[in-house]
């Protein structure tokens, strides 16, 4: 019996998700199951996938829509429900239950990178689904943090702000990027902070794994600053969701 799996972004074309399930289904010999990409020009989009695609039991969430795709679950899980954000769907009966993977696969990945250290303070930047989980790890992992926006009043600081106030980056060892600046196809596209200031001591993490570097991560290697992209997290992310359809 055919199953078909997915994701649904505004841009999706530049994942690596459907080479990763489609090599999954070949090694296990699942050869029913298929894998696409929905690249969905708005979130209201969604019901007419799912009406055209009835085989349709998984999805993947990716940027803008993690949160305006809580209004068409029937049910979320607790932890979703807390962070505000979903990123797996799973499709019973034609009722949507939705899930958070993003949050534990960026705890996963950032324990075992950064080392344990007194005093250590994380820079977010970006204020949307994918921030609020990465904000959920970071307070479970005791780390303490501020926010960056392009707007005022969404977070601590704006970029402007912080060109006024060298000290926050300073302090902050740990800078993640959870915004698409940078993502494939628009890799020439960055935050716009002050790279001068990082420096060996400085880890800095992109969510973004295409390209694998970004010009974030290579203005901060200029620096001697340690990098991460989000490729370990998808992996991680993705068995999860492959967990969560199956259970």
């Amino acid at each position: 019996m055919e199953k078909k799996f997915g994701l649904i972004g505004s841009t999706v074309s530049h994942s690596f998700s459907k080479n990763y399930f489609d090599e999954k289904f070949f090694r296990e010999g699942l050869r029913d199951y298929h894998y696409e990409l929905y690249s969905l020009p708005t979130i209201e989009d969604l019901q007419k996938l799912l009406t055209d695609n009835p085989e349709l039991v998984g999805l993947n969430v990716t940027i803008p829509y993690k949160e305006m795709v809580i209004k068409f679950l029937s049910e979320i899980d607790e932890d979703a429900k807390s962070i505000g954000a979903v990123n797996v769907i799973k499709i019973t009966d034609g009722k949507l239950k939705g899930y958070n993977t993003d949050s534990d696969a960026f705890y996963e990945t950032l324990e075992k990178w950064i080392p344990k250290t007194d005093n250590l303070k994380a820079l977010v930047l970006g204020t949307g689904g994918s921030s609020k989980a990465v904000r959920q790890a970071l307070k479970k992992l005791g780390i303490p943090f501020e926010m960056v926006s392009r707007e005022e009043g969404k977070a601590d600081h704006t970029y402007e702000s912080l060109e006024k106030n060298e000290q926050i980056i300073a302090d902050a060892k740990l800078i993640i990027n959870t915004t698409p600046l940078g993502m494939s196809p628009n890799t020439n596209s960055f935050p716009p902070i002050d790279y001068e200031l990082l420096t060996s001591e400085h880890y800095i993490y992109d969510l973004i794994y295409n390209p694998a570097r970004t010009l974030f991560l290579q203005k901060a290697e200029m620096r001697n600053a340690h990098i991460k992209n989000g490729l370990e997290m998808l992996h991680i992310q993705a068995e999860k969701a492959w967990a969560i359809w199956n259970s």
